[in-house]
């Protein structure tokens, strides 16, 4: 594998935010077209505005439109954060839908039924149905400093770009407040109500969190977390530097285990990667797992390296979105959620 395709596999096809998106799932994702279609809905806020629309987005490109996008195609968590600020999407890209027909944990509270799904998977995006979609614009979040957008093919990026302008937002070594602000702006430039109770009152409620993390990292220093993900063959435990929530949790005083870079190299800087046999390598008091379908969940891990853990042993184990989606109403909790792990946290390791 040439370097040029190993670090593209290694950013695109594996890290997403830190985590993994399991080596299975990259491997079996082979490009398939077949995507499930449904209701489309209305597209844009209920609020929609008239005349003229432009925004600006983290590539520092500037799409401009003679109207508000109605027929908006995003990315799932993208579409989920938009859907929290009253902005229903026509189509949709990413992990949408279980095997068992449930909604993924990436798309929110989405009426999954009332999207089109033009790919489920890594790798699969049906332009032909992407063009009936007539779309206005495509939304995705960038996880490099290049403008990638997450989850388009590599192979069939540039007929898609032909199709309608697109909009990056990015997740890439930052804190997560400033991700979040912009699907704020983009949210109210595309008729969101951004005064409506609930946004307003979850954006309270994500500071409130973020200053119980704050309190509860200050007063419990000594405890000290591990950002993991589970695949068949390998354990990730994720870097700091690069993920959104990682860096803002450090930035409120939280104590992660941080591979040194040179382990991280592999993994594009973002994790190391262990083998089961190794996966106590490092001691941590409590651990974060990323809780995305591509990744195998805490309750199915057979590994008994894994379970001879002591945070594990202790029942300090939580779940991390790898991927928050960009709303304070999902992220809030995310952040409460560690707060509380942390207060009731015993120190193990």
């Amino acid at each position: 594998m040439s370097n040029a395709r190993t670090a593209r596999f290694s950013r695109r096809g594996l890290l997403a935010a830190g985590g993994a998106l399991g080596l299975g799932a990259v491997l079996t994702a082979c490009g398939d077209d077949d995507a499930k279609s449904g209701d489309s809905g209305s597209a844009g806020g209920g609020d929609a505005k008239s005349g003229p629309w432009s925004f600006e987005d983290d590539r520092g490109t500037t799409v401009k439109l003679d109207k508000v996008p109605a027929n908006i195609v995003a990315f799932t968590g993208v579409a989920a954060a938009l859907y929290d600020y009253g902005v229903q999407v026509k189509g949709v890209f990413g992990p949408t839908e279980t095997k068992d027909g449930k909604a993924d944990v990436q798309a929110g509270d989405m009426d999954i039924s009332k999207v089109t799904v033009l790919g489920n998977v890594w790798d699969q995006f049906n332009v032909e149905k992407y063009a009936t979609l007539a779309p206005d614009v495509l939304i995705s979040t960038m996880f490099d400093d290049a403008g990638t957008l997450w989850y388009v093919p590599e192979a069939s990026k540039e007929k898609i770009a032909k199709l309608a302008p697109s909009v990056g937002i990015s997740v890439y070594d930052r804190q997560l407040t400033a991700p979040l602000q912009r699907m704020w702006e983009l949210a109210e430039s595309l008729g969101g109500d951004m005064k409506a109770a609930k946004a307003t009152e979850a954006k309270k409620r994500f500071e409130e969190a973020s200053e119980r993390l704050r309190k509860a990292a200050k007063a419990n220093p000594g405890i000290r977390v591990m950002a993991g993900s589970a695949s068949p063959e390998l354990f990730y435990v994720s870097g700091t530097n690069l993920s959104i929530d990682l860096e803002y949790f450090k930035a409120l005083g939280v104590n992660f285990v941080e591979p040194p870079e040179k382990a991280k190299a592999e993994g594009g800087g973002w994790f190391e990667s262990l083998s089961w046999e190794n996966v106590d390598k490092y001691q941590a008091d409590l651990i974060m797992m990323d809780d995305r379908t591509s990744a195998i969940q805490p309750a199915d891990i057979t590994e008994a390296t894994w379970k001879k853990l002591p945070a594990v042993k202790a029942g300090q184990v939580i779940a991390r979105s790898a991927e928050p989606i960009l709303s304070y109403d999902k992220c809030a909790p995310l952040v409460e959620s560690l707060a509380e792990a942390i207060e009731k946290a015993k120190k193990v390791a």
